[in-house]
């Protein structure tokens, strides 16, 4: 006898709620930047993400980019051996823009005023044969205090730096993204 394959019904109901947190997201909101990207993973991986997005509707929590004249807050993850913006998976009973706010606290402790949501990305999430999506909020922020203390509870952030958003490290998650942003918002 053969194991029945759960992963499309998962798949299925994790486009759901991804589908809901977006519409969520997007009427709660007015000016952000909209990105896409597409992810091939293993079929064990595709598993735990669509979990996490079958609960939450995103797979990888949610983040802040926290921003002052012409610099972006980046803190070194050497989980995944980038630099990244401060963020993480939400916690039951969380908005996205509660874990902004804690994962921000734990990973870079600075001071900062919320300005709404800078960005949101569309995640597809592919193996073979089953896909899904899930969105990643990035809230953006102005900085009110600008020294950065790392207390990552997980051990998986040790540094958070600023960067000039010309100048970003060869070696920053969605390099891209943050550049379109400063483009279109961060020279207000």
């Amino acid at each position: 006898m053969t194991a029945v394959d759960d992963l499309w019904y998962l798949a299925d109901t994790a486009s759901q709620q991804a589908a809901q947190a977006y519409h969520r997201l997007s009427e709660r909101h007015e000016e952000y930047l909209e990105t896409s990207h597409d992810e091939r993973v293993s079929r064990r991986r595709f598993r735990t993400l669509a979990r996490r997005i079958d609960r939450f509707g995103a797979p990888y929590g949610a983040h802040t980019l926290v921003h002052r004249p012409g610099e972006v807050l980046l803190c070194r993850h050497e989980g995944v051996d980038l630099w990244v913006l401060p963020g993480g998976g939400v916690d039951a009973g969380e908005t996205f823009h509660e874990t902004a706010r804690r994962e921000l606290a734990e990973e870079a402790g600075v001071d900062v005023r919320y300005d709404g949501l800078g960005l949101l990305s569309r995640v597809e999430v592919r193996c073979p044969g089953h896909r899904t999506w899930g969105v990643l909020p990035v809230y953006a922020a102005r900085a009110e205090s600008h020294d950065p203390t790392v207390n990552d509870p997980d051990g998986e952030i040790t540094a958070a730096r600023w960067f000039p958003f010309d100048d970003l490290p060869d070696d920053t998650r969605d390099r891209s993204d943050l550049r379109a942003w400063f483009e279109r918002f961060g020279r207000e």
